[in-house]
């Protein structure tokens, strides 16, 4: 998996995943240091998107940990498979003069591995994406720490399990709560925001190529002007403007006015008051001034 910046640069341009040169070089330094990644910014800036990106230009396995409050080790980590053991227990008394030994059900084989310890025992460099770790609760991200620090697991019927190839680790938070000092002394770090309107407009045109250049930019523009309404509960996200573009090509449509997108608001705006807040502050009329305007 040895990769130069240059050859990262192409890669992260031949799948259409558009970012700055800070985000590109920052993801070389973690691959080259092999230290976890973590993305902090709002939903919808493509934090997740990152790591199914790095997997897919690195020709690696992705496996994903969605965080979620009340998350344990046993859901992260490993669990033993309980059926499977009773099941022999059950078979092994069944056999005349059988006898089994404690260590015989504790083994590999009846390990079921969740997505920690599968990354860390993968027998090639995975991508270990672990999502929205935000919403974690603080022990959790504290094991967390532990895991990430060693990339080992001690279990105790079987000792520890080092990693014989350190993973690609990227994780994502949409800042609902601050993050432990440790965790992210031990990452590299990237803050997303929402792209601008220049962006936004590469990022149309390389993942919907039938959008023209104009147009593009058009789309950029309103989905840029959305965004800045303070009073909105849930600004659009690169996924909805890109739904939004396919939207459009699917209809024939190759140019941008108020009626046009105040009747296809729900592919952007999807909370009905932030769709009342359209009504009430921008309209049509709001669109139709801002397309006519020479800048952004």
């Amino acid at each position: 998996m040895h990769i130069e910046l240059a050859e990262l640069r192409q890669r992260f341009a031949d799948v259409g995943y558009i970012v700055d040169e800070n985000a590109i070089l920052t993801v070389f330094l973690a691959l080259k240091l092999e230290k976890p990644l973590l993305i902090e910014g709002a939903p919808g800036v493509g934090k997740t998107e990152m790591g199914k990106v790095l997997a897919e230009i690195l020709d690696t396995e992705l496996i994903r940990l969605q965080c979620y409050e009340g998350l344990d080790e046993t859901k992260a980590l490993y669990e033993w498979n309980y059926q499977r053991q009773l099941l022999r227990i059950q078979i092994e008394r069944g056999q005349e003069g059988a006898q089994i030994e404690e260590e015989d059900l504790f083994s590999l084989s009846y390990l079921l591995e969740r997505p920690l310890l599968k990354a860390i025992r993968s027998p090639h460099r995975v991508v270990l994406l672990i999502d929205e770790v935000d919403k974690c609760d603080p022990e959790f991200e504290a094991f967390l720490f532990e895991v990430l620090s060693d990339f080992q697991v001690s279990i105790p019927e079987l000792g520890t399990l080092r990693a014989e190839n350190i993973p690609v680790v990227v994780l994502t938070s949409n800042n609902e709560r601050d993050l432990s000092d440790g965790l992210k002394r031990r990452c590299l770090y990237l803050f997303f925001d929402f792209p601008d309107v220049e962006r936004e407009t590469q990022i149309i045109r390389a993942k919907v190529p039938q959008v023209e250049e104009h147009f593009a930019r058009q789309l950029a523009r309103v989905v840029a002007y959305l965004r800045r309404q303070e009073e909105l509960r849930k600004k659009p996200s690169i996924a909805e403007t890109l739904d939004w573009a396919r939207a459009l090509v699917v209809l024939g449509k190759k140019r941008l006015d108020g009626e046009l997108v105040a009747g296809m608001l729900n592919l952007l705006l999807k909370n009905r008051q932030d769709q009342l807040l359209f009504h009430r502050t921008i309209g049509k009329e709001g669109i139709d001034r801002l397309l006519r305007q020479g800048g952004e």
